[in-house]
Parts: C-alpha cells; structure tokens; sequence
C-alpha cells in the first residue's frame, strides 16, 4: 500500500490503514488504472476515491445522483479539512459562480456534480478547461437501464469524458449490481480494461427475515419497544405510512424521527442530526433517507413494506450493522404490497422495455418473500454469486423448522 495514502488515511480519518476491500481500488486509482468497484453498502466505498483525489494534483469529479447524498458528503468532507464542492440546482447564481471562481484558482480539490449538470455545454466547455485527474461515478448502477435507479442523465457521463482533451482516470462504484449491470456500465462509461474489483455480497453479521405480517404496525411497535437502546431504520413505502408509523412510535413512548422527500431542506437536515447524534434511535423513512449516511451501529432495519426490487431492498438492508456486530434485517411482507406495485408500474408512463425489465425484477422480489430456500442463498444468487452452502442457519428460512405436507387433494379439489 502507497505510504502517501496511509498518511492521508490517518490524517483525514484517523485510521490506520485501509480496510481489506479498500486497497483495491485505492492502490489502481493511485496508478491511474481504471477501477469498477461492486462493494456491499458499508464496505467504505467513498474513501476508496476521496483519498486518491486528495493526492493527485488535479481535480476530481464525482458525479452522484442526489441531492441530498453529495451535501452530505461535501458537508462531512469539509469538516475533515478536504477542499470540496458541490454544484446542483440548490445553489443560487451567486454560490455558482463563487465555485467556479475557486475552481479556477485550483481552491477545489473534489467537486460532487448531478449528471444533469451535463446538459449545459457551456458547463461542459467550462470543465474541459480544468485541470481533471479522475472522473468518479458514484452509484453507477444508475448508467444501465438493466438497473433498479436507471436515470438516463447517466448516459451523458461517458461520452463526455470521450470529450475531454486529456482522458483521467475513471472510477465506477456502486454496492450492487446484476451480470446485466456491469456489462452496462463497462460499455457506457468505457470501462471494458477497468480493473473490476467485486467485494462479494455476503454480510454474515446480518440476519435476514421475511415476516408475512397482516398486522405491521403492531409488529413494528412491539420490536421497537422490546428493543429500546437500540438503534434503528424503519423503511416505508410512502410518505403517508412514514408518517402514521412515526406517530404511533411516538404515542407508546419511543425515541422516533422521521424522513421523507416532502419535508423542507431544514427539517430533513434537522432530521437527519438528530439520528446521527443518537437523539432519537429509530428513524422512519422513505428510500431517500440512508444514501451517504455513516452511521455504524444500526442494529436492524424494518422493511414496512416489500420494496420494489432486490437492489433496493439489499442496499437498505446493508446499512444495519456495518460494525460487524450483528444486526437484524426483516421484511415485512403483505400481498397488498404486490398489488400496489403492479398498480404502480400499470400507471407508469415508461417505454415497454423498461416495464418488462421492472416486472421482472418485481417478480423477483416477491420469490424472495415465498423461497422455500435459504434466504442468503437466493439474494447472493441473484446477484451472481455462488455459496457452498444450503442453509446458512442465520435466516429465518434455515432458523424456523418445517415440515412437508402431501396437499396433493387439495390441489386438485382447487
């Protein structure tokens, strides 16, 4: 490992040295090699491109597909004494202008974009005069229409690093993806020599359960109120159920927040401080709350309702227990949420392909809530991955006895 990033390590962080899954990608973007990082949530992967960007001599851009998640990151960055920006819509002609005033001195050593900044060619000719030594796509599941977040502004990404007059070094990381997603994203964004460095999938520390529960508010209740101290991430599909779930938590006593997009700035940052500094241990949320925030000692996440997919779900899922210590993850599962989603995708207006690809991946969802198989097993399959073994005897699958019974009357009676 490079002495200099060690020393960067420990400056900006306080660690030591690197985790095991971190000197990968670290060590080739040092050597200006391209990386493809496909790291579980948890597994550090901003690091893997924070400290290469702090010892190179030019900029690095990221490019990072919300909001809130580049604020915060920029927000953190700052704080541990690194030069970093962001540019999105939130900012006002006079903050915009006042970065690419620092950008130009060189003031400016990261610089968080939404790839929507792209579609402005003047924005674009502007950057082409900067001095850029690495490209970073954050959550580059993004660039492939084979993944659960498509967004079609990632397309843009690639061609305007073709556009460049000097090529830097890229940088692609994401914490799960599919064979169909990472041929996509080696395509797109032109990354077919990029050293391709997957983690694995597998958190042993977790505990996967999928609950078929009519009554979840009491469920969710009883768990929180049997667990006190700990901490917590309660997943809604809405705002409406985030709100109804926060304040039946906060009727029996419970140190609950809340989440959603439909808060302002202020009360999703006021929000969000006061989970970070432990003065509330659950947070209820919609998907928009998690992305960027490190936060260690979750010790389980509650999926009120079936997400839409297994990307979505493993991602939420992984941000319980990234101390190692063990940590719960349940799904609550009810078919109503099968026919809200099905509903949901009827109504949509996206092109029959991309309708296909979301029912299939739908559909994949809901075998995982009635797999007769070892949980673990299915979802690091479905990612790719081979396992050894059958049954892991960490799930509720493998833990829960059962029996097999010849219904072989009944069925032909339906």
């Amino acid at each position: 490992m490079d002495a200099r990033a060690l020393r960067a390590l420990q400056h900006f962080y306080g660690y030591s040295s690197f985790r095991p899954a971190q000197e990968v990608p670290v060590t080739a973007l040092l050597e200006n090699q391209d990386v493809l990082g496909i790291m579980p949530t948890g597994a550090g992967k901003s690091i893997c491109f924070q400290i290469p960007a702090m010892l190179k001599a030019g900029i690095t851009i990221v490019f990072s597909p919300l909001i809130s998640l580049m604020q915060d990151q920029v927000d953190t960055l700052k704080e541990q004494g690194m030069p970093a920006a962001y540019m999105n819509s939130t900012l006002s002609r006079e903050e915009q202008n006042k970065i690419l005033y620092y950008l130009r001195e060189g003031r400016i050593k990261l610089l968080y974009l939404a790839p929507e900044k792209l579609e402005s060619e003047g924005f674009c000719e502007f950057l082409r005069g900067l001095p850029i030594s690495q490209v970073i796509i954050d959550e580059a599941h993004c660039v492939s229409q084979w993944g659960h977040d498509f967004r079609p502004s990632f397309t843009a990404i690639g061609p305007f690093i073709k556009s460049l007059p000097h090529r830097p070094v890229v940088g692609a990381f994401t914490a799960s993806a599919t064979e169909e997603v990472e041929r996509d994203m080696k395509q797109l964004l032109g990354l077919e020599n990029a050293r391709v460095h997957i983690t694995g999938f597998d958190r042993p520390n977790l505990a996967f359960s999928v609950i078929h529960e009519s009554k979840r508010m009491e469920y969710v209740r009883d768990y929180v109120l049997h667990n006190p101290n700990d901490v917590g991430i309660i997943y809604c599909a809405t705002r409406a159920n985030v709100e109804k779930v926060y304040r039946e938590l906060l009727r029996y006593g419970a140190k609950a927040g809340y989440y959603h997009g439909g808060l302002s700035d202020e009360e999703r940052k006021y929000q969000q401080n006061r989970y970070a500094f432990d003065e509330v241990q659950v947070m209820v949320a919609t998907n928009a709350f998690g992305m960027g925030i490190d936060k260690s000692n979750v010790r389980y996440v509650i999926h009120y309702q079936m997400p839409r997919n297994m990307e979505s779900y493993y991602q939420e899922a992984g941000r319980a227990g990234r101390d190692g210590a063990p940590a719960d993850c349940i799904l609550l599962y009810n078919g109503q949420d099968v026919a809200v989603h099905q509903y949901i995708l009827s109504q949509s207006d996206l092109p029959p392909e991309r309708q296909r690809i979301e029912r299939n991946m739908l559909q994949a969802m809901i075998d995982y809530c009635h797999t007769p198989m070892c949980l673990r097993k299915f979802m690091l399959s479905y990612f790719g991955e081979q396992v050894p073994w059958d049954q892991c005897h960490h799930c509720s699958t493998c833990d829960e006895p059962r029996v097999a019974v010849d219904v072989t009357a009944e069925a032909s009676a339906v």
